[in-house]
């Protein structure tokens, strides 16, 4: 087990390059962009169904408002994420510019839009009343577009850097206002995406009689057969959990590449369960509910284990830490803090895990009768009160969480009880080494280095990948006292991570330390990706280990700002969640 960890260990760059891909990045932020939109459109439909499912009848004129906010919202979701995909898009592609040319990110976002609808909606007249109306098929307007929206947010990019590139631009005289004159230069640009994805919409409806976007789903649609079988989805699951273990944030690598096929299926089991039949797609966006239960490596059940039936001290206080936020799919303490990540023990699990309750899920869906997920809920609403709701409150639902339950504690158990034996020796051997009784081991635990499997992790940590300008483990000297008290009055924090979870722990510790030492500082989280829009206001940013690898990139925004940027290891950025007063000390010691 050892040599496999080393392998993975040596080609750890190699996937952190993966993590960095700018499609991936786009497609990934974008999406993130508009979860408002997928979030808030469920809970109107939760309104109009989940009273009867008590048997309360809601007047209908209700209903039909909720519905049309849903398909308002939800229904235009290709339309939102072709913008959103295109302006986080040109941010990574402003990057690689020549110096002095610059992509306008609200002109691609807007020509993005307009090129999708090329690729992805029909029109047609008919006559209503008479007369005769000019009418749009909205079908592929929402989840049904997604592959479309990500086409022309490339497409129109790409367009965009070329034109600018060459200067291929309407120039205006010097006098002209700024504002006025970015338009005329956008005019080149923005007609010739839209022209492109016309010509490909003209050539793919004369050739093949239907719009590109279902021409790209018939296409894929043998793939996404596959990836909803048993091996399909374990695959899926498999990749997820293994780029995690590696320190990679797996979720961004594996889902931007599946969550259209994701979400439309989960539309589709909605459509199916409001027409009184039985949603069957197992492959939904809420799968994650339960091949991450509880967050990556299906930890749900892990800090419960630790707390009842581990004996080592460093264990028992890693599970009392980390039993709540893992209840919120915000496992990053455990993974850093047992650790779980890279460490030998824990590979087995932390990928069987999931892969065994995704194939649970598709038995129960396919042979039991529990239904496919249908509402779309938060990721970190904790996973059983999530996967009862989105199977719209089915009994065989619980009964499915107290069995995965149970099996993951299966799993685990063998192999944390061989951990846990392995520190346990370690604590007594650091007592006798110090003439300490047993029971002064738990001093000891916490007092000096970490066991030599946590020690081995911390030194694989997400890191820039090689040949980067600066390495991330680089942080400057500790400041002074006198003149790092200085620094810090009036500091605004931007903490961030890959979905505002882990970021939300550091903040907090910040904002509670602050008051504790009455400084002067104000914290925010946030995630990944939505941060370009407002890190200007910010004096400092800090990179949560599992969004640790964009640190080059982050770097070039920050130092072109003139914001600090600070990018804590993994336990190190823990350690620092729990410890308000610390995280005000650290920050003080890392500011120039």
């Amino acid at each position: 087990m050892d040599a496999i960890v080393k392998m993975l260990e040596k080609h750890q760059p190699f996937f952190e390059k993966i993590s960095r891909n700018i499609y991936l990045q786009a497609i990934k932020d974008g999406f993130l962009g508009c979860m408002p939109i997928v979030l808030t459109s469920s809970i109107f439909l939760l309104i109009a169904t989940l009273p009867g499912v008590v048997g309360i009848t809601l007047p209908q004129p209700l209903i039909d408002w909720c519905n049309k906010l849903y398909n308002f919202t939800m229904g235009v979701m290709g339309i939102m994420v072709a913008g959103t995909t295109a302006k986080n898009f040109t941010a990574s592609m402003n990057r690689r510019m020549p110096a002095g040319k610059v992509l306008n990110d609200g002109s691609t976002m807007v020509a993005a839009q307009c090129s999708m609808l090329l690729l992805a909606v029909t029109q047609f007249t008919t006559k209503f009343d008479g007369s005769e109306l000019s009418v749009f098929d909205c079908t592929s307007m929402g989840t049904r577009g997604l592959f479309s929206a990500y086409i022309a947010a490339f497409i129109t990019v790409w367009v965009y850097k070329f034109c600018v590139s060459r200067d291929l631009t309407i120039k205006l005289p010097k006098e002209v206002p700024g504002a006025i004159a970015q338009n005329f230069r956008d005019i080149i640009p923005f007609g010739g995406a839209v022209i492109i994805c016309g010509i490909i919409d003209v050539v793919v409806r004369n050739l093949m009689g239907v719009p590109f976007s279902e021409l790209l789903i018939k296409l894929l649609s043998p793939l996404f057969t596959a990836a909803e079988t048993y091996p399909g989805l374990i695959l899926i699951q498999a990749a997820t959990a293994f780029f995690w273990f590696i320190g990679v944030h797996g979720p961004s690598i594996v889902q931007p590449g599946i969550d259209p096929i994701r979400l439309a299926n989960q539309a589709e089991n909605l459509q199916v369960l409001l027409a009184g039949g039985h949603p069957a797609h197992s492959l939904t966006f809420n799968m994650s509910l339960v091949g991450e239960f509880g967050g990556t490596g299906a930890t749900f059940i892990v800090p419960l284990l630790l707390i009842l039936f581990m004996k080592s001290k460093q264990l028992k206080a890693v599970g009392k830490a980390s039993i709540v936020p893992v209840a919120f799919a915000v496992n990053e303490p455990l993974l850093f803090g047992a650790p779980m990540i890279l460490n030998p023990y824990m590979l087995i699990p932390f990928v069987a895990a999931g892969c065994v309750n995704v194939s649970v899920a598709k038995f129960f869906i396919d042979n039991v009768g529990m239904n496919g997920f249908s509402f779309v809920v938060p990721w970190a609403t904790p996973a059983p009160i999530g996967i009862f709701i989105t199977t719209n409150f089915q009994l065989i639902a619980l009964v499915f969480v107290a069995i995965i339950i149970l099996l993951d504690a299966i799993i685990y158990l063998p192999f944390l009880k061989a951990y846990d034996k392995l520190l346990c020796d370690q604590e007594a051997e650091r007592a006798a080494e110090l003439g300490l009784e047993s029971d002064g081991a738990a001093t000891i635990a916490a007092s000096t280095s970490a066991p030599a499997v946590e020690q081995a992790t911390a030194s694989v940590e997400p890191t820039a990948a090689a040949g980067d300008s600066e390495p991330v483990a680089d942080q400057p000297e500790p400041a002074s006292d006198a003149s790092a008290k200085k620094d810090v009055d009036g500091l605004k924090v931007l903490v961030l991570c890959a979905g505002a979870g882990t970021s939300a722990m550091l903040a907090n510790a910040i904002k509670e330390g602050a008051a504790q030492t009455g400084e002067n500082i104000a914290s925010s989280a946030g995630a990944y990706g939505q941060h370009t829009a407002i890190m200007d206001q910010y004096d400092v940013i800090v990179l949560a280990p599992q969004v640790r690898s964009y640190y080059n990139d982050m770097k070039a925004d920050t130092d072109r700002l003139g914001i600090k940027l600070l990018a804590p290891r993994g336990k190190e950025y823990i350690d620092l969640t729990r410890d308000p007063a610390g995280a005000i000390k650290w920050l003080r010691e890392n500011l120039d």
